[in-house]
């Protein structure tokens, strides 16, 4: 796969970001229907606004064999548990996370919140504040 980088979208404003993994189950037919089900006409209309209705201003999901890693970037005050109680409760999401699950290593019932696993930073190329 040819190296490239991907722009981000400025917000001025300063923002926070979280980033999570998740893995996929080891099977190439489910995680082509994983990737379909992501992609713009696949990916239910209700989810993405939900995702944006608790504040979170972008999502990527990037993929490596079966590991997933999720980048969420959000206003400084965002408040992560809060957020993620509020859209466990929106129209669809249950349905979807449902749905998405028969891909993922995780429960049937999981909530999003339970199936991404927040990491943590171990090294920042700058200093603090920069």
């Amino acid at each position: 796969m040819e190296a490239k980088g991907y722009r981000v979208k400025p917000y001025g404003q300063s923002v926070k970001r979280y980033v999570q993994t998740m893995d996929l189950r080891d099977n190439p037919e489910l995680i082509a229907a994983y990737r379909r089900r992501h992609s713009s006409g696949e990916a239910w209309p209700e989810i993405m606004d939900g995702i944006r209705q608790v504040g979170i201003l972008d999502m990527d999901i990037y993929i490596l064999g079966t590991r997933l890693v999720m980048i969420v970037e959000t206003p400084l005050d965002f408040d992560w548990q809060q957020a993620m109680a509020r859209l466990a409760t929106l129209p669809r999401q249950q349905e979807w996370e449902e749905s998405m699950a028969e891909y993922q290593q995780c429960r049937q019932d999981a909530t999003s919140d339970e199936k991404w696993q927040m990491m943590e930073r171990m090294f920042h190329l700058y200093e603090p504040g920069e």
